[in-house]
């Protein structure tokens, strides 16, 4: 017993200092802490596009009326990174603070897709990470003084949409299930979000990360899933977009547009 106390007593020394060393953070904590974050105007000229806890980020949520806080979008970006930034840019038009953790910030990250060959379903413990990755943001988001708990919305694309599909957690209104199909493998597939709250999904009918479809065969979607899901729709994007349904400007409007309601703005 006195072994353990010792023990005991040298875990105390060094989680109070006694034996100081730099903090250094766990993988989860850098994804939200090399998350990029998309501000509205408020009274400023343009929305900001930064990075968590940076000064550019302190003087603008420094705009909010006291007691002022932001409707969210948490967005899970696809299994290569964050890609393009206008869809987060036209929902900070609208009001949200969009914050889009960052899953390769990890030391341990490996890909989940082959980007060349268009083809994904490697290393599928990373949903998991992506999953701890939304339940991470949203304990930090707790704190957040600037952020708005009761309006909170999630979107994401590709591999961030099947941990959009997948969160248990009934934390936002709104979801969008992005350039994903619903479909898959029993560990990817369906949608476990509460029933009651609303889902936008759309996907490619061309798009070549999925199974190639044989004349006449029409893509699978997230559709199935919908049964007792009110408020909820799932639309198939034709060309010219294939994979990237963000290029088509007016799907980009929908996603938004739903996303905003789902907040009551």
């Amino acid at each position: 017993m006195s072994a353990i106390r010792n023990m005991c007593g040298v875990a105390l020394a060094l989680a109070v200092g006694g034996c100081a060393q730099p903090l250094v953070m766990s993988d989860i904590e850098l994804t939200w802490a090399n998350a990029v974050v998309v501000l509205p105007a408020l009274s400023a000229d343009d929305v900001l596009v930064s990075t968590m806890n940076s000064p550019a980020m302190t003087d603008r949520v420094a705009l909010l009326a006291e007691g002022e806080a932001l409707p969210v979008a948490l967005y899970m970006h696809g299994c290569t990174g964050i890609g393009g930034l206008d869809f987060l840019r036209k929902l900070a038009d609208e009001g949200f603070a969009v914050v889009a953790p960052n899953s390769f910030a990890r030391s341990y990250r490996p890909l989940q897709c082959d980007p060349e060959t268009q083809s994904g379903g490697y290393n599928l413990f990373v949903y998991d990470f992506r999953l701890a990755e939304i339940s991470f943001a949203l304990e930090k988001l707790w704190f957040a003084e600037w952020a708005d708990w009761n309006r909170m919305v999630l979107a994401g694309a590709s591999e961030g949409a099947v941990a959009v599909a997948l969160y248990r957690g009934d934390e936002f209104n709104g979801r969008v299930i992005a350039q994903w199909t619903c479909n898959g493998a029993p560990v990817v597939a369906g949608i476990d979000a509460p029933m009651d709250e609303p889902i936008f999904a759309v996907v490619g009918a061309d798009d070549p990360w999925y199974a190639n479809l044989a004349e006449g065969e029409e893509r699978e979607d997230c559709s199935k899933f919908f049964d007792g899901r009110p408020g909820s729709r799932s639309e198939i994007v034709f060309k010219p977009e294939a994979h990237d349904v963000f290029e088509n400007a007016a799907m980009v409007e929908t996603m938004v547009y739903f996303l905003t309601a789902a907040v009551g703005r």
